[in-house]
């Protein structure tokens, strides 16, 4: 698999009748992914689409967010006293404190991640993000 944006995602940026996403003013997160329990999809839409023994560790909220000429980015997420599974990828998610049903996927990566895969040992991940930003539309 490569890198993808979900295509729900995509669909409620450019349709102005959805509940469009604010990447800026959203509370947006990331979630370190174990490969051996989740498989990408297109159809996936929330995190509850994600097996939970997918899901090792969620960072705090990213800070820093900027949207500039198309491209979304952010400061570099950290896992604080990380501890699982060996995860190989990273979802972007919307975090709205509710339901699992209601935390809308935005974003998987399994490539262009400097720190993945990288095995939870009960300290901190530092996960560096491309240089270019999360991505760009």
């Amino acid at each position: 698999m490569a890198n993808a944006l979900y295509p729900e995602f995509k669909e409620r940026l450019l349709d102005p009748t959805t509940d469009a996403l604010d990447l800026i003013t959203n509370d947006i997160r990331v979630v370190l992914i174990d490969l051996a329990d989740y498989t990408y999809s297109a159809a996936h839409e929330f995190l509850s689409d994600v097996a939970a023994a997918a899901r090792e560790e969620v960072s705090a909220a990213l800070t820093t967010k900027t949207v500039t000429n198309g491209v979304f980015d952010s400061d570099n997420p950290v896992f604080t006293a990380a501890a699982g599974d060996v995860c190989e990828a990273l979802i972007l998610y919307q975090h709205t404190g509710a339901a699992d049903t209601n935390r809308r996927l935005i974003a998987f990566y399994d490539t262009g991640v400097t720190g993945l895969p990288v095995t939870p040992n009960g300290g901190d991940i530092n996960v560096t993000v491309n240089a270019s930003g999360w991505f760009s539309l």
